[in-house]
């Protein structure tokens, strides 16, 4: 009895030639859905390989921030001013630094990397030699960095907890929120690294962006406290937006008008960014 080629057979009892991926020939085109987790497959074998390393850098910047400014220095805060806002300085910093751990990671998952596969290892070029396009390869690599901020975000909020940095469990909502907040820098920062040569624009970016947000976005105190001059300009970012929102939820007070406006207005960052890098991308990539 001849036994059939499932490479070559259609479906039992079809005349017609399946048109499936196993079979030779013509083959049904991939979905957007398969395209963009193709993208996200290749970034999560990368990660397979480089996780150890990434995970102890990740996480030793923000726990070394909290035990400095948390619980060293937040002693002198409680014993002298009593805490801020009636709080204790560790819980009004914890969820702060939550918010700007996902600043980092955003930063460090979309400017090197990402030029390094536009100019030194072409690997965008590989990707869309394939049937990918621009806003699939986008979104696959913008997947795979939410999985990034989802386990550096949930490794520090464990460690946090067991120095007493939350007093809720409503701060678990922090995690969401955190990582929102990484996408909204995720990416503006992916646009701006399209438009570059080389890296000397990420020094200009790290030490006029990223450090003072770090320090003048209410992550370390309220920023009523800066000059009246300045408030505008933290309550422009997303950075404060984002601590403002996981401040809110780690204290189990949250006010819902001004809680959804932090989440429209990180929400609207990560949109705008979305816009402005797939333009840029397909500018330098596809043009």
């Amino acid at each position: 009895m001849a036994l059939s080629d499932p490479l070559t057979s259609g479906s039992p009892g079809s005349e017609e030639p399946s048109l499936s991926r196993a079979t030779r020939g013509a083959r049904e085109p991939l979905s957007a859905t398969e395209r963009v987790l193709s993208v996200f497959g290749y970034h999560a074998m990368v990660y397979a390989r480089t996780w150890r390393g990434s995970i102890i850098t990740r996480l030793l910047s923000p726990v070394l921030f909290m035990l400095s400014m948390g619980i060293g220095l937040g002693a002198l805060v409680d014993d002298r001013a009593g805490g801020i806002d009636g709080r204790p300085y560790l819980h009004f910093v914890v969820p702060g630094i939550v918010a700007t751990q996902t600043m980092w990671v955003a930063w460090s998952e979309s400017s090197y990397q990402v030029l390094g596969y536009i100019k030194w290892n072409m690997g965008y070029h590989a990707q869309l030699a394939t049937p990918l396009r621009v806003r699939d390869v986008l979104a696959g690599h913008f997947l795979a960095i939410t999985g990034h901020l989802v386990v550096a975000t949930s490794l520090f909020m464990v460690v946090a907890a067991l120095f007493g940095g939350f007093d809720s469990w409503w701060a678990v909502a922090c995690l969401p929120i955190g990582v929102l907040t990484g996408l909204a820098f995720t990416t503006p920062i992916f646009a701006f690294t399209a438009t570059q040569e080389g890296d000397n624009g990420f020094n200009i970016l790290y030490r006029w962006i990223i450090t003072p947000l770090m320090l003048f976005s209410g992550t370390f105190f309220p920023v009523d406290q800066l000059p009246v001059w300045m408030q505008p300009v933290a309550w422009a970012t997303p950075l404060w937006h984002g601590v403002e929102a996981c401040r809110a939820v780690a204290g189990g007070s949250v006010d819902v008008l001004p809680f959804l406006g932090h989440l429209l207005v990180l929400i609207a960052y990560g949109a705008v960014g979305w816009l402005l890098a797939e333009r840029t991308f397909t500018k330098r990539l596809a043009s």
